[in-house]
């Protein structure tokens, strides 16, 4: 016959209840938020709200999106940030001057990226009023204040610390600068191996003012192979090859992005920056495309001229119709499912992609406090 319980086991048994009760109404975890800063590549659409010829709000942009109608994005449909907020499990970011970025919208991150920006501030002047790389950090000083106000300063900074981040500069200082006319101010002061360590030193400035501001996950892309997208080999291919000087230029300026990371980490002993190599992962689709299910790697999906990569894709412009097959859309940007494919080496790639972790790792550490 078995006796009374005793006190030990009555004890269990209740937090054992409690333990389940707190697990079922226990509310679930906000996704970590994301913060963007760039060019057109990840622009989320802040340049709708600017007065600029660089911008992506009229058909046939967004016409794979859910909405098929343009927001903005230089893509058919997602572009990266997008498809990195889905691996997160967020909303995608909203661009900074949206007016729908207050209240708990805060808490999701914010898009800062602005089309036609560089490095450098003599960048895509051709464009006149975008958001240049010290205006989107001043913005993200301003994000930061509006958030302090909603959630307090500590949350807050704990929210900033434990976000990703996204930086993607460069490609325009080669082909919206360097690479721009024949003859450039750029090209006058600087051969092309000293332009790009120029531009490195540049860039290391820009990520210590991140790190200064509180970034502390950061994923840097260098370019991808500036001599293979369209739009450059519309004026620069004369046999249907990558055009040659952008293709050095990539090939200079990636290995030194990736050793300027390295010894930026170990100057703040700790891996807070995230080298992407975009040039490898472009470059094994673009060198092989019917490996990864794409039709041609050379011509864009809408445009007019060689490559349709001349001028701007517009509603008059040759659209083909079935974009999976094309790794470009426009002259510049890759097709949505070019970019899916980027964001899935972005999340799970080998070293040679993404040094020294992949996002996937990042995912899996836990909060910095």
């Amino acid at each position: 016959m078995s006796g009374p319980p005793n006190f030990v086991t009555i004890f269990f048994l209740v937090a054992a209840v409690v333990f389940v009760a707190e697990a079922r109404t226990a509310p679930p975890q906000r996704p970590r938020a994301f913060f963007v800063f760039g060019d057109s590549l990840v622009d989320n659409g802040n340049n709708n709200y600017l007065l600029t010829t660089a911008r992506a709000d009229l058909p046939p942009y967004g016409i794979d999106s859910a909405s098929h109608s343009p927001s903005g994005r230089f893509s058919n449909g997602l572009n990266i940030p997008d498809l990195i907020s889905e691996k997160l499990g967020a909303p995608p970011t909203l661009p900074y001057l949206s007016s729908e970025l207050n209240g708990g919208n805060l808490l999701t991150g914010a898009n800062f990226a602005s089309a036609g920006v560089g490095i450098l501030n003599d960048t895509g002047f051709q464009f006149v009023n975008i958001i240049r790389i010290g205006q989107q950090l001043y913005y993200f000083e301003e994000y930061q204040r509006r958030l302090i106000s909603f959630i307090g300063i500590k949350e807050a900074r704990k929210l900033v610390n434990n976000a990703l981040v996204l930086i993607t500069l460069g490609g325009n200082d080669f082909v919206n600068n360097y690479f721009l006319a024949p003859i450039t101010p750029r090209r006058i002061q600087f051969n092309i191996q000293d332009y790009t360590t120029f531009l490195i030193a540049e860039y290391k400035k820009i990520l210590q003012r991140l790190y200064e501001l509180g970034a502390r996950r950061v994923l840097v892309t260098g370019t991808g192979p500036l001599g293979c997208v369209p739009g450059e080999m519309a004026f620069r291919s004369l046999n249907g090859d990558c055009a040659a000087e952008p293709q050095l230029a990539a090939s200079l300026y990636n290995p030194k992005l990736v050793q300027m990371i390295k010894d930026l980490n170990a100057e703040l002993k700790t891996d807070c920056f995230v080298a992407v190599n975009a040039l490898d992962m472009q470059n094994d689709f673009i060198n092989k495309p019917t490996a990864f299910g794409f039709t041609t790697s050379r011509v864009a999906c809408c445009g007019q001229g060689p490559y349709n990569g001349v001028g701007l894709c517009t509603r008059f412009s040759f659209l083909c119709p079935d974009r999976e097959h094309y790794v470009f859309w426009d002259a510049y940007h890759p097709t949505e499912r070019a970019n899916r494919m980027i964001v899935e080496t972005i999340y799970n790639g080998s070293e040679k992609y993404m040094h020294p972790m992949n996002l996937q790792t990042i995912m899996k550490m836990g909060p910095l406090y």
